[in-house]
């Protein structure tokens, strides 16, 4: 392949790349948002705390810190004990959604470099 080609098809890749990164950032950014806002939610009105009570307390469980205030209803805690599994999964979610992008460019990256040698994975056997 010319140098030429080789140019263009590498920023063909890095284009898609970025586009791909930025797509996943805002599926992360807004399930990480819509999580957080569950979160708010649920602590203010199962809980009964004020809105910034409910807003550290969202938060320190979304990033797995733990729950900051005392919750003495059951309702409450049975709402913290849920949303804290239910966090983990998000939080699990997240990650695999943005890691996606770099992990597909880093195996695309492996493949060509495996073509442009010209040596194929059955000729290493």
């Amino acid at each position: 392949m010319g140098n030429k080609n080789r140019n263009s098809l590498h920023l063909k890749h890095r284009r898609i790349f970025f586009g791909r990164f930025a797509r996943g950032v805002l599926v992360a950014g807004g399930l990480i948002l819509g999580s957080l806002g569950l979160g708010v939610f649920g602590y203010r009105f199962v809980a009964g705390l004020d809105w910034i009570e409910a807003v550290l307390n969202a938060s320190m469980i979304l990033t797995g810190m733990g729950p900051v205030g005392e919750l003495n209803s059951n309702a409450a805690k049975l709402f913290a004990s849920f949303y804290a599994l239910f966090s983990g999964l998000a939080f699990v979610t997240a990650s695999g959604i943005l890691l996606t992008p770099m992990l597909q460019h880093v195996l695309r990256v492996f493949h060509v470099e495996e073509l442009e040698g010209g040596e194929s994975s059955e000729d290493r056997r």
